[in-house]
This record gives structure tokens, sequence and C-alpha cells, in this order.
């Protein structure tokens, strides 16, 4: 038996975990829309690309793993208690992430996988599109707009994807990992795109034969970080659900008792608010 005092020991180091992933997200937040960062997006595609794939990926990734929702006043900051099932207490927790939080184990959450692997898929290609890139290229005030739109979008993927304290992914394992690589995927062949064309997508970044970074340089650069971002943020995911997923397929009863567990948290919930 682990003691309180190891439990509440684990907790705090999750916690400062937790708050070093949230605030790292919000650092490259801010990093990527100010000087330099902001004025070298605007010459070179590669950082342009490099950007893209932080509003998309990282940042959201960061920002959910890091679950910032108590600071934000989202989550109560009430610690959670686990009785001898496993089951998370509710207890005196009525913010509307801990409601929202109860509310999701009630109902499958297969089915909002699709609608957000689609949004996500979406809404990265518009913003991958020749006019809109040139468009932000051209204007520094759209910037913050893609970034609002991308990371919003990501946050709502990745709340699905991983335990983001007490936001639980909605949908099952399989799902998660099927989302992953639909996602990775739509970067993936979007830099592949790029990288085969023989002229640059995007007029606005002007390429000088003998100064700076050549055409052929800034494309390749482009697809190579587009790669190596997007795998590095869903991989882990896909490779982590799916040994999960090939355990627990070991055992026909853990599917039913994670339903049981379920049940009753929702139960307990609603008799006490």
């Amino acid at each position: 038996m682990i003691s309180q005092t190891s439990l509440e020991q684990i907790q705090s180091k999750r916690e400062v975990w937790r708050a070093a992933l949230a605030t790292s997200g919000l650092v490259l937040w801010i990093l990527c829309l100010v000087p330099p960062v902001a004025h070298w997006a605007r010459q070179y595609e590669f950082v342009e690309s490099i950007r893209f794939c932080l509003f998309a990926v990282s940042i959201p990734a960061l920002l959910v793993a890091g679950a910032p929702w108590r600071w934000m006043g989202l989550a109560s900051r009430a610690n959670y208690i686990f009785n001898a099932d496993g089951i998370s207490e509710p207890g005196e927790r009525s913010r509307w992430f801990d409601r929202l939080a109860v509310a999701r184990l009630g109902r499958a959450g297969d089915r909002q996988a699709y609608f957000l692997v689609t949004l996500f898929c979406a809404a990265a290609v518009f913003w991958r599109t020749a006019p809109v890139v040139d468009a932000v290229v051209s204007h520094a005030w759209l910037a913050p707009i893609e970034s609002l739109v991308l990371v919003g979008v990501g946050v709502l993927l990745w709340l699905d994807l991983i335990e983001s304290p007490p936001m639980k992914p909605g949908a099952t394992r399989p799902f998660r990992i099927g989302m992953s690589a639909v996602a990775m995927w739509a970067v993936w062949v979007m830099a592949y795109l790029g990288a085969m064309s023989n002229n640059s997508w995007y007029p606005a970044f002007v390429h000088v034969a003998g100064h700076g970074v050549s055409l052929a340089a800034d494309q390749q650069l482009s697809t190579g970080f587009m790669w190596l971002l997007s795998a590095a943020a869903f991989l882990p995911v896909v490779f982590w659900n799916l040994m999960h997923w090939l355990q627990s397929e070991e055992n026909p009863d853990d599917e039913l008792n994670r339903m049981v567990r379920k049940e009753r948290m929702f139960g307990a919930f609603n008799t006490k608010h």
C-alpha cells in the first residue's frame, strides 16, 4: 500500500511538471508572435512552417498536458481524492471544467472524435493555403488571429487525446490512435506536397540567388521541421495508447470495470449536485 504522504509527494511532483509544461506552452506562444521570430517568419518559409506547427500542434499539446485550468479559474483548486475503487470523488467541485469532466464520463466520446479531427485538418489546411499564408506574411496583425484559431482547435483535439485534470479523454484508445495518426498525416501530406513543388507555393517569400536561404533549402527545411514537430507530438500518443490497448485486450474484464467506475462516479456527482 502506498502511504498518504507518498501519494501527496507524487501529486506534488506531477503538479510541478504540469506547471512547467503549461508555462513552456505560454512562453512559446508569446515568442512566436514577437520579434525576432515574427520577423523571421515573414522572411523564411521554414520559420513560418515551424511557427505553424507550434501553433497547431506543440503549444496545444503543452497547454493540455500542463492543465492550467485551475490557474484560469475554470477548475477547482481542491485536491482530487480517490477511493478504494480508484474513483475520483467530486467533493465540493463546482467549476465549469469539473462539471464538464464528470458529464463527459456519462456519454461515449467516439462520435466527437470524427468532428474534432476533421475540424483540426480543415483549420490546418486553411492556414497553409497560399493566399492565407501570403496574407499572414504581408499583414502582421493576422498572426495573432492565426494563433488563436490554431491553438484553440488544437486544444480541443488534445483534450480528447491525453489526460488534462480534471478532464479525461472522451474517445477510446483505438479512436485516439486513429485521431493522432490522421492529424499527423494531414501535416505530413501538406509538407510533402510543398517539398515536391518546383516553385514555392507562397510568392510572399522572396528568394534571391546567392543571398540568404535558397528556395530549395527553404522548402526542404520547411518539410523537415513539419514532419519532425508533428511526429514528436503525435507518435508518442499513438504508441502509448497502442501499448495500453494491447495490454487491456488480454483482460476482457478491464472494459467492464472501467464502465462500472464511470457509472459510479457519474451517479455520485449527480447525487451531490
